[in-house]
């Protein structure tokens, strides 16, 4: 793994899929009604964090589902992060989410990169996606009022070619959506945290 990983490291420092990797996990109204969302304000920024870590033989990562609430991003999977601080960078964002969100400690992590970053719509953030590697396996210690589970991901099995799925959902309780997606420990993982975990996806399919 730690071949690998220094491979990963080596690639992130190199031009990224971006855009060609998230548009194929784009989901597609295909009801009556369509989402408009449009915002005055410019994107505020955010950052989400991707712990890889070795399990059994695996590389792993971590991703929360969020507790049902009055939000864009109610009872659904992501990854652990958030919104930035004032004069914070997305390293530091990513880092101190994931500690309140689930209890990662920041000095057992390494950064080893970013993917590109992500608008997301809804919520009008511009998240930055940081990679660190974990030197153990995390404890998790999630927060119960900003995560009600805590999921783990296989990065080898998620970056095979016939890991996604494709099924219409329904985003908000409104709009009815056909939603490329993966299934990690039963939940449907879909929208913007599926378009970074592909990019994320193609750059393993690359190096291993």
């Amino acid at each position: 793994m730690e071949a690998f990983i220094k491979r990963l490291e080596e690639r992130l420092k190199s031009p990224l899929p971006g855009a060609t990797a998230h548009d194929l996990m784009r989901a597609i109204p295909v009801g009556p009604l369509k989402p408009n969302f449009k915002h005055s304000e410019p994107p505020r920024p955010g950052a989400v964090l991707i712990c890889l870590y070795e399990e059994d033989g695996e590389l792993k990562f971590p991703l929360i589902k969020r507790p049902e609430y009055l939000g864009a991003h109610s009872g659904q999977v992501s990854l652990p992060g958030g919104k930035a601080e004032p004069n914070e960078d997305a390293v530091t964002t990513a880092l101190r989410e994931a500690e309140e969100e689930i209890g990662i400690v920041p000095g057992e992590l390494r950064v080893i990169g970013r993917l590109t970053d992500f608008f997301v719509i809804p919520s009008n953030f511009m998240v930055t996606p940081v990679v660190v590697t974990c030197n153990s396996v995390p404890e998790f210690d999630p927060d119960p009022r900003e995560v009600s589970r805590v999921l783990t991901a296989r990065l080898f099995e998620l970056s095979k070619q016939d890991a996604i799925r494709n099924k219409e959902i329904t985003a908000a309780g409104t709009f009815r959506m056909m939603a490329p997606h993966f299934e990690i420990e039963g939940e449907v993982v879909w929208g913007a945290t599926a378009m970074i975990l592909n990019e994320l996806c193609h750059i393993v399919r690359d190096i291993k």
